[in-house]
């Protein structure tokens, strides 16, 4: 019961903020706040979107590039790094392959024609990958302006030590 109310809470808040389609399609040409597209990335990442809460990162970055945006995605990328940690750690495969599928999984024609993977592959794949665009956009971040970085992953650092089971699962209370 309690799992359906957080689903329900989270649709909610997705509706509300204007979540994107399903399948990916282009949202329609609005301008919003500043900002909006980090407020979905958390709510993305709370309900275990990833892919989602990668676009809505490159988004703001796209829109208006920053520190923070920079910051964000890479937080995207480690929070999907410690999610395949804990989920492997705990041999839940299929969620993996689960993860796997919210990353692969875009277009309706998707639909006819899967991504296909075994679930330990896929991982040692995915964590590759995001481990160096995580490198990536610290770097660009950094080359920004430094000691805002430093004071972003300070957050970040006290968030992760303060939730270290779950830290992955939402952005640090500062940046929402």
């Amino acid at each position: 019961m309690r799992t359906r109310l957080k689903t329900v809470a989270v649709l909610g808040l997705l509706a509300m903020l204007g979540g994107e389609p399903a399948f990916g399609e282009p949202a329609a040409a609005v301008v919003a706040s500043p900002r909006a597209s980090l407020m979905k990335a958390n709510i993305y990442l709370m309900a275990g979107d990833y892919r989602r809460a990668l676009e809505a990162c490159q988004r703001e970055i796209d829109s208006a590039p920053s520190v923070e945006a920079y910051i964000h995605v890479t937080y995207v990328f480690h929070a999907i790094d410690a999610y395949l940690d804990d989920l492997s750690k705990a041999e839940r495969w299929n969620m993996v392959e689960q993860l796997h599928l919210n990353l692969a999984y875009k277009d309706p024609q998707d639909l006819i024609d899967p991504p296909g993977g075994l679930a330990r592959m896929a991982k040692e794949m995915i964590q590759a990958s995001v481990q160096q665009q995580a490198d990536v956009s610290a770097a660009m971040a950094a080359r920004l302006n430094k000691s805002e970085a430093d004071r972003l992953w300070q957050q970040q650092t006290q968030w992760r030590t303060a939730n270290a089971q779950t830290w992955w699962t939402g952005m640090p209370v500062a940046w929402r």
